[in-house]
C-alpha cells in the first residue's frame, strides 16, 4: 500500500513511499473514523507513521494537532523531522519555556508539540490571552503513552489528558510500546475495540533476542562501571568482528565519554578489525566534528552521544552509525526515546544512575525495554540481541520483566494533593462531588476498577476527604458553610508556579518575616523539598564548605548545603569545579522555584520583596554581583558584558545612558554594540525623585504633610514605593508607573534628634537595584 495512493496530498510528509504490515492495519481507524485510538506495538515497528496519520487527517479537516513528546530533548527532534510538513505549507511550533513561548506562532501553528510538564502548565493556565490556544486543539497524539506509569511525570501526563478533554475534547491518539494492560488505556480514553490494537512481537520487524548477564560485584563503585563495561564489551565482540554494531546504554552523559575511551583501548588490545583510520575521507570528513575526543573516537570506530554534544556532532554521529561507519556507540537513554537507530546488539550496562535531584534511582523499567527494543536492524539483521548488565542480585526482577513486560499503572494517588489543589485552583472543582466526577476522568480510577484492593478502591472517598481537610490544614483551599470549596491566594499561586505544596508552604512562611535578606531568599529555595532527594558526595564536601564557610547553615541537610554553595556560586560567577556536574540542572530548578518565590513575596510581601527575589535569579542565571545585576535587564547584555561595564563604573542602567554611546566605546564596546546597549538601556524605567517643598527642621511635638514626586522618565512598569523614617516604614505602596505619582510623606518632631527619610522605588518584575533617595529632618 503505497502512501501516495492513500494520502497523494501529504506523501512528502512521510519518510518512505509504503506503509508496513502494522500501518496497514490501523490505517481504517485513523483515517475513516473519527473515534479516539490507542495502539500498542513493539519498538521500530513504525509507530511514528500512525501519529503522522492522525496529523494528516487533522490537517486535512483544517483543524490543529498536538504532538506529545515524552521529554524535551525530543521535541526539537520532531521539530526538525516535520520540516516536511513545513514543505507542505503547514507550521510546526515546539512549546517551551515561558519565558520563550510566542503566544502568537502558537495559536496560528497547525501542528504543536509539547512535553507532559509543559502541556500540564499550559492548561492550568488556558483561560490566560497567553495560552489559550490549549482550548483549540482537534487532535492529540500522545506519543509513549505507557510513560503512565513513570514517576512523578506518569501523574502529569494522566491528569494533563484529563484536563484536555474536558476542555475542548480533542480526539485522542495515545501509542505506546507492547504492554500487557492495553485495554485499561482504551477504557481511560473511550477507545472501542475496533480502535484499539495490540501487536504483538510478530509485527516486530526484527526478532529480539533478550537476556540478563550479570558481575561480580566489588566494593569500588568506580570499579564495578569498569567490570560492568568489560562485560558488555564480551557481550558486543562477537557482533564486532562480524561487522555487527553494537549500542550501549550508560547512565550519564561523562560515562558516554569515559566508556568510549575506555572501550577503544580494550578492542585495541583484542586486536578487533573496527574503525576507518586508512580511510582518507572519513578523516577529512571527521574533522567537521567540534568535540576533540569525539574526533579522535571516531576513526577507531567507536563514539558516543548525549544531548550535551552540539547537533552538528549529534547529526554526524547518528549518520556514521546508519552507515556502518561507526560500529560502537555509547549513548544516554535519550537515543532510545529518540532517534531511530537500531543495532545488531543492544547493551545496558547501567541499570542505575544519578540524578542530581533525586540521588542514585533505578533506571525505569520502561526505559530497559524501550531500550532493548532498539536491537536488530530492520533489512538487514534476523535477530537482535539485547543484554541487561546487572549484579546478581537484581537478576531475576529484568529476568521477570524481559519475560512478561510491564503492566502500566496509574502514579496519580502518589502526588493526589497537588494534582487536586490545581484543579480546585482552575475553578473545576468547587464540592466533593465534583472531585469525585474528576477522578472518574482518571486512569487511576479505570486501574482502580481493575485492581480495587491494589489501588483501596473501597476507602477512596473517605481517602479524597483526608486530602482535601490536608489541604485545608495546610492553607490552599477553604471550605465555605455550604462544603463548597475554593483554592486560597496561597493555592491558587502553588498551581499556577507548579510547585510542590510543601515548598508552597515554605514560600509562604518567609514572606511572614518582617525583613527579608538575599541568605533569606537562598536558603529559602535551597531548602525547597523539589531539592530533598539531592546528595552530597564525599568528594564535593570540602568544596561546599569552602563556599559556605562563616555562614550559619545548620538547618539545612548535606544535599539542601549542596543546593545553596551551587546557588551562592553561580550569583558570584564562581561555582566550584567539583560541583559542576550537578550544577546545570539545579540552577535550571533554582531559577524556576525564584521566579515562584518572586510571585508569592509580590502577593503577601511586597514589590521590594519581590524584586530582591528577582534579582537574586538574575545574579544565579548570569553570574554577576548584586551591584551589576541590574545591567542584565538590558537587552544584549549577558553575564561577561555585564561585568566588564561594572568594572569601568558603568554598574546601572542609568550610568549607561548617562555615558552615552561616547562612553561605552570608551569603556570597551564597539560602536555597534555601544549603540545597542544605549538604546536598551533607554528601553528600562528610570527614575527621578523631586522631594518638593521639604524641611530641614521641625519642632518636636508638631507635623508637617509635605509631598514626594516619583517620575518615570522611561518605560511604564509595575512599581513598588516605599517611605521608611529612621529605617521603619511608614508607606508603602504598588502601582503602574507611568509619568509621575505624588506620594505623601509625614513629617513629625518624635523624640529623636534627627530623622532620616528614605524614598525607595524598585521594579519586581525586572532585575534593577532598587532607587533610594534620603532627606534628614533636624528635630529642635
Amino acid at each position: 500500500m503505497e502512501v501516495a495512493e492513500v494520502l497523494p496530498e501529504f506523501a512528502d510528509a512521510f519518510a518512505f513511499e509504503e506503509f508496513n504490515r502494522m500501518q496497514r492495519e490501523a490505517l481504517p481507524a485513523l483515517l475513516e473514523r473519527e473515534e479516539n485510538v490507542v495502539a500498542s506495538a513493539p519498538t521500530a515497528s513504525g509507530k511514528t507513521a500512525l501519529a503522522e496519520l492522525a496529523i494528516c487527517k487533522s490537517l486535512a479537516d483544517g483543524g490543529t494537532a498536538l504532538f506529545i513528546a515524552p521529554m524535551r530533548a525530543l521535541t526539537n527532534e520532531k521539530e526538525d523531522d516535520w520540516d516536511r510538513f513545513e514543505e507542505l505549507g503547514y507550521s510546526v511550533y515546539v512549546v517551551t519555556g515561558e519565558r520563550d513561548l510566542n503566544p502568537r506562532r502558537a495559536r496560528r501553528a497547525d501542528i504543536l508539540v509539547m512535553t507532559p510538564e509543559k502541556l500540564d502548565s499550559a492548561t492550568r493556565k488556558h483561560d490566560s490571552r497567553r495560552y489559550d490556544f490549549v482550548t483549540d486543539i482537534d487532535v492529540c497524539v500522545i506519543d509513549e503513552v505507557h510513560l503512565l506509569d513513570a514517576d512523578r511525570r506518569g501523574s502529569v501526563l494522566e491528569v494533563t489528558i484529563s484536563r484536555l478533554r474536558r476542555l475542548c475534547e480533542p480526539r485522542i491518539v495515545a501509542l505506546s510500546a507492547t504492554m500487557p494492560n492495553v485495554e485499561d488505556v482504551a477504557a481511560w480514553l473511550d477507545a472501542s475495540a475496533e480502535t484499539t490494537f495490540e501487536f504483538d512481537e510478530e509485527y516486530r520487524p526484527v526478532d529480539l533476542n533478550a537476556g540478563v548477564k550479570t558481575y561480580t560485584h566489588g566494593e569500588n563503585a568506580f570499579a564495578d562501571k569498569y567490570r560492568r563495561l568489560y562485560r558488555a564489551l564480551d557481550l558486543a565482540e562477537p557482533h564486532l568482528r562480524e561487522d555487527g554494531q553494537a549500542l550501549v546504554f550508560v547512565s550519564s552523559r561523562q560515562d558516554t565519554v569515559r566508556a568510549a575511551e575506555k572501550a577503544r583501548d580494550e578492542i585495541a588490545e583484542r586486536d578487533v578489525p573496527m574503525g576507518a583510520r586508512g580511510d582518507y575521507d572519513f578523516h577529512t570528513d571527521a574533522q567537521e566534528l567540534e568535540n576533540d575526543t569525539l574526533r579522535n573516537s571516531v576513526l577507531d570506530g567507536v563514539a558516543f552521544h548525549h544531548a550535551g554534544l552540539s547537533k552538528n556532532d549529534r547529526d554526524l554521529v547518528e549518520e556514521w552509525f546508519k552507515e556502518g561507519i561507526v560500529e560502537l556507540l555509547f549513548s544516554t537513554s535519550t537515543l532510545a526515546w529518540g532517534v531511530n537507530l537500531p543495532a545488531r546488539c543492544v547493551i545496558i550496562r547501567d541499570t542505575k544512575l544519578h540524578d542530581p535531584l533525586e540521588g542514585e534511582v533505578d533506571m525505569s523499567p520502561l526505559d530497559v525495554l524501550q531500550m532493548l527494543g532498539r536491537a536488530g536492524r530492520p533489512g538487514y539483521d534476523d535477530v537482535g540481541y539485547g543484554w541487561v548488565v546487572c549484579d546478581a542480585t537484581e537478576a531475576d526482577k529484568y529476568r521477570q520483566l524481559l519475560k512478561d513486560g510491564k503492566e502500566i499503572e496509574s502514579r496519580l494517588a502518589e502526588s493526589l494533593e497537588t494534582h487536586l489543589n490545581a484543579e480546585i485552583a482552575m475553578g473545576t472543582i468547587t464540592d466533593l462531588e465534583d472531585v469525585m466526577d474528576w477522578l472518574e476522568t482518571t486512569f487511576y480510577y479505570v486501574r482502580g476498577q481493575s485492581r480495587p484492593e491494589e489501588y483501596d478502591f473501597p476507602n477512596l472517598r473517605q481517602r479524597v476527604r483526608d486530602c482535601l481537610e490536608r489541604l485545608v490544614e495546610r492553607g490552599f483551599v477553604e471550605t465555605g458553610e455550604d462544603l463548597s470549596i475554593e483554592a486560597t491566594p496561597r493555592g491558587v499561586l502553588a498551581s499556577k508556579y507548579y510547585l510542590r505544596l510543601e515548598t508552597a508552604a515554605r514560600f509562604a512562611s518567609l514572606t511572614e518575616r518582617e525583613s527579608i535578606e538575599t541568605a533569606d531568599v537562598l536558603e529559602t529555595v535551597a531548602g525547597a523539598v523539589e531539592f530533598d532527594s539531592v546528595s552530597a558526595r564525599q568528594s564535593e564536601r570540602d568544596a561546599i564548605n569552602a563556599v559556605l564557610v562563616g555562614q550559619k547553615t545548620d538547618d539545612l541537610e548535606a544535599g539542601q548545603r549542596k543546593v545553596l554553595a551551587i546557588l551562592r556560586g553561580a550569583a558570584s560567577g564562581s561555582t566550584p569545579s567539583e560541583l559542576r556536574s550537578d550544577a546545570w540542572v539545579i540552577r535550571r530548578n533554582a531559577t524556576r522555584l525564584l521566579s515562584a518565590l518572586q510571585a508569592f513575596l509580590e502577593r503577601f510581601s511586597g514589590p521590594h520583596e519581590a524584586n530582591l527575589a528577582r534579582r537574586v535569579e538574575a545574579r544565579i542565571e548570569n553570574g554577576v554581583a548584586d551591584d551589576a545585576v541590574g545591567l542584565t535587564a538590558i537587552d544584549g547584555v549577558g553575564p561577561g558584558r555585564a561585568s566588564k561595564l561594572a568594572k569601568e563604573g558603568h554598574s546601572t542602567p542609568g550610568d549607561i545612558v548617562e555615558a552615552g554611546i561616547d562612553g561605552l566605546v570608551s569603556a570597551g564596546l564597539s560602536e555597534g554594540v555601544a549603540e545597542r546597549v544605549y538604546e536598551g538601556a533607554q528601553s528600562l524605567p528610570a527614575v527621578e525623585l523631586e522631594w518638593g517643598r521639604f524641611p530641614d527642621e521641625i519642632a518636636t511635638g508638631e507635623n508637617d504633610a509635605c509631598e514626594v514626586t516619583v517620575r518615570n522618565v522611561g518605560e511604564p512598569a509595575q512599581a513598588g514605593i516605599r517611605v521608611t523614617v529612621n529605617g521603619v516604614e511608614m508607606t508603602k505602596t504598588s502601582t503602574y508607573l507611568r509619568g509621575e505619582e505624588t506620594v505623601p510623606v509625614g513629617v513629625f518632631g518624635a523624640n529623636a534628634d534627627e530623622l532620616e527619610f528614605t524614598v525607595s522605588v524598585a521594579f519586581p518584575e525586572l532585575p534593577l537595584v532598587p532607587q533610594r533617595e534620603s532627606r534628614t529632618v533636624d528635630v529642635v
